[in-house]
This record gives C-alpha cells, sequence and structure tokens, in this order.
C-alpha cells in the first residue's frame, strides 16, 4: 500500500459534431508542414479516409498531406509497425495524423516511438511490457493529431500502445507519456456508420477500463471521478448508440466516456485480470479485444470478488442499483447481473460459442494467461483461469476438456 500517486493528461481535447473540421487549422498550430493519414483499408471502403484527405483539399494551405498509409491490421503487428515508419521516412513527413479504432491509434503511437528511437524494428525493443516514465521517457517531437472512429480504447489519449509481437507471439504493452497524441478530435460523425456489434463491443471495452481503474489496487480520487463518471455515462449511452446509430448525443457521450474510462485506467494499471485473459483469447483465437471484454468481464468479476467487494457499493450506486442496506457481497452480485443484463440489450454473446474454440488449445490456457505481460502486475490464480474458461469457452458438454 503508498499513498504515491500520478495524475498525467497532456492530450487536448475537441469534442463535437464536425470537430474534424479543426484538423488542418490544429495541424499548423502544432508547426506540422507534411503530413502522413494512418488509417486502415475498411475505413477506406467505409468512406472514412476520404472525409479527412477531403479536408486537405477543401482547405489548402501550408499543411501538405503527403502520404497515406493504410496497411495496418487487426491487433497491429510489429511488421505493420516498421512498415509504416519507412513509409513515414520517404514521405520526408514531419507530422502524423491517425483516423481509426484502437488498431490504427496504437500503430501510429508506436511508429512515433519507433522513429523517435531511430531504430528499424519496434519487435527488437517490445518483448512484454516496456514502460518509459519522466524523465527516462523525454518528449517526441512529432506532431500528432488522433481522430477515433470507435468508442472503445481511448487509444487517442492513452499513454500506451498494444502491439503483436509476430515473432514471440504475444500482445506487448508499450507505456510512455509522450506517444499519446498532441491533440485528440472527437467527431461523433466519424463512428455514425459502425455497426451495431463493434459499437457494443467496443463500449463494454470501454467498461472493462472504468471498471479496471475503479477497482485497481492503485486508484485515487482523480482515476476514480473519470471511472465512474465514464461508467454511468456507458450504462446510459451504450444502448442508444448501438440502436439508433445515428443518434449524434450518445454517440458524442460514448467517445468522451471511451476517453474517460482508458484514462482511469492508464493511471492506475496493475491488478488487470479481464485484460489479461482477453489478451490470451484475442492472441491465440483472434478474438476481436472488446468481444473478449465482454464475454469476460462478468465472470472474473464474479470469480475474483475479493478485488471488488471493498468498493463495490459505490459502483452500484452509479449504475442506479442503489444497493441501500446490502452486503458488499450481496451488491457485487446486482453489478454482475446488470452487466450481463446490458450485454444482452446490445446483443452480445455470454460465450465465445461462434468462434468454436479448439479444446486440445484451452487445455494450455492457463500458462497462455499467466505468461502475459499484464500478468506481472496480477497473477491470476490457475483455478480461476480454468474456471472462467470453462464457462466462456462455450464448447457442447461433452468437449469441455478444461473442466
Amino acid at each position: 500500500m503508498t499513498t504515491l500517486s500520478r495524475f498525467g493528461l497532456r492530450t487536448e481535447v475537441y469534442s463535437g459534431a464536425g470537430s474534424r473540421t479543426l484538423l488542418p487549422e490544429l495541424l499548423q498550430g502544432l508547426g506540422a508542414k507534411r503530413v502522413v493519414l494512418f488509417t486502415d483499408q475498411g475505413l477506406n471502403r467505409a468512406g472514412l479516409t476520404e472525409k479527412i484527405t477531403e479536408l486537405f483539399r477543401l482547405m489548402p494551405g501550408p499543411i501538405q498531406l503527403v502520404g497515406v498509409y493504410d496497411e495496418i491490421e487487426q491487433d497491429a503487428k510489429g511488421e505493420n509497425v516498421n512498415q509504416a515508419a519507412r513509409f513515414v521516412k520517404e514521405c520526408n513527413a514531419d507530422s502524423l495524423v491517425s483516423v481509426g479504432g484502437g488498431s490504427v491509434l496504437d500503430a501510429c503511437k508506436a511508429t512515433k516511438w519507433l522513429l523517435h528511437k531511430q531504430h528499424h524494428d519496434v519487435r527488437d525493443l517490445l518483448n512484454g511490457t516496456t514502460r518509459e516514465l519522466w524523465p527516462q521517457a523525454q518528449p517526441i517531437r512529432i506532431p500528432h493529431i488522433a481522430l477515433p472512429t470507435t468508442a472503445g480504447t481511448g487509444a487517442e489519449v492513452s499513454p500506451m500502445a498494444v502491439v503483436y509481437n509476430e515473432r514471440l507471439n504475444i500482445k506487448t504493452n508499450l507505456m510512455n507519456p509522450f506517444i499519446a497524441a498532441d491533440i485528440a478530435i472527437l467527431d461523433p460523425d466519424l463512428t455514425v456508420g459502425l455497426p451495431p456489434k463493434i459499437t457494443a463491443f467496443t463500449g463494454f471495452d470501454a467498461l472493462t477500463h472504468a471498471v479496471e481503474g475503479y477497482f485497481s489496487p492503485r486508484a485515487n480520487p482523480m482515476s476514480d471521478s473519470f471511472a465512474l463518471q465514464s461508467a454511468r455515462m456507458i450504462a446510459e449511452s451504450l444502448p442508444t448508440a448501438v440502436h439508433k446509430g445515428t443518434d449524434l448525443q450518445a454517440r458524442s457521450n460514448m467517445l468522451m466516456a471511451s476517453m474517460m474510462a482508458i484514462t482511469s485506467f492508464g493511471l492506475t494499471v496493475s491488478a488487470i485480470p479481464v485484460h489479461n485473459m482477453a489478451h490470451a483469447f484475442g492472441g491465440k483465437f483472434g478474438i476481436p479485444h472488446g468481444l473478449a471484454n465482454a464475454v469476460l468481464l462478468p465472470n472474473m468479476m464474479e470469480s475474483l470478488p475479493g478485488l471488488y467487494l471493498q468498493k463495490v457499493r459505490s459502483f452500484a450506486e452509479v449504475l442506479g442499483l442503489v444497493p441501500g442496506i446490502q452486503s458488499p457481497e450481496e451488491c457485487l452480485e446486482q453489478v454482475v447481473s446488470y452487466i450481463r443484463e446490458l450485454r444482452d440489450q446490445v446483443g452480445l454473446p455470454s460465450t465465445f460459442a461462434e468462434y468454436q474454440l479448439d479444446p486440445a488449445s484451452l487445455a494450455h490456457i492457463v500458462p497462455l494467461v499467466q505468461s502475459d505481460p499484464t500478468a506481472m502486475m496480477f497473477r491470476i490464480p490457475a483455478p480461476v483461469i480454468t474456471k472462467v474458461t470453462t464457462e466462456v469457452a462455450g464448447l457442447p458438454q461433452e468437449e469441455e476438456a478444461i473442466r
């Protein structure tokens, strides 16, 4: 236990419908001249890349868009980052704009860091959790603006990036306060075309950040305030964002909640068992991170009550459960039930049955979870891993080889 806490909020945030039109002006204010845009091919097909590139045509000035890098995959790989760094150099660019979900935004942050390190292969530098704090971490003099197209990761403001090291077959974590964007633009117009299912599971990614930030052993009053308000906003706005995707107020609320949730998470990152399990399932079976969190969240809370009982009453009140004189155990039961009901309401599954997981691979899930870099901060007991895996695997009864 310690009374030491740390705050760090270095990204300037602009929020509101149409706020993307500020991009050229803000780049100019940062001293940018030659810009590379990071995106992916899915966003190209959805027309979102065009919404950004047209700003440079409609508002001519001293800022040039000199290249578009769109070869970023889901769960960005080290080679994606290496290729992006080479592309930025070939374009003789001096600044970066990232438009997309967590994979695009994280790839851009990792590329900026790799350029700063003046190295050619990010996989040489990331082989677990790499944590750089000031004064080891120094400002990165590459202007950078991020525009999220999903409301889940909060990667536009977080000082963290996840990169899949395909040599080691693990998700690696980079933490450095200066990799976050200088400016984040939260424009709900860029999220209205997001399919309901992706809206739902990215929203649950944000909710998981809020939960793990609030119940962290390193939580402090500032992180608590961000976690509780973001959880409240997600509970109120996620169903509307899923079922009425053109509702700009709900979309805007989700972007703001996502940003606040990751801020809480980043300030307190410690015991994060849901993310630990989600990384293992995502890395091994290709399950999208937000969907993995959605399936795992209530089961992990139920299976590790010691992490949640001390503060669960306040969290229950934020969700509108008003627990009154109930015991902490009863409060936790209510919160878990509420999360399951919210997950049902937004149309997400309770298991990974659709992925037809291989029982033989699941038999080795314990070392996979416990070797993930996030396990260094909190080691999930093997019986808990086995129990939760059995619950969420979605296998026919006779195939549950890990019961």
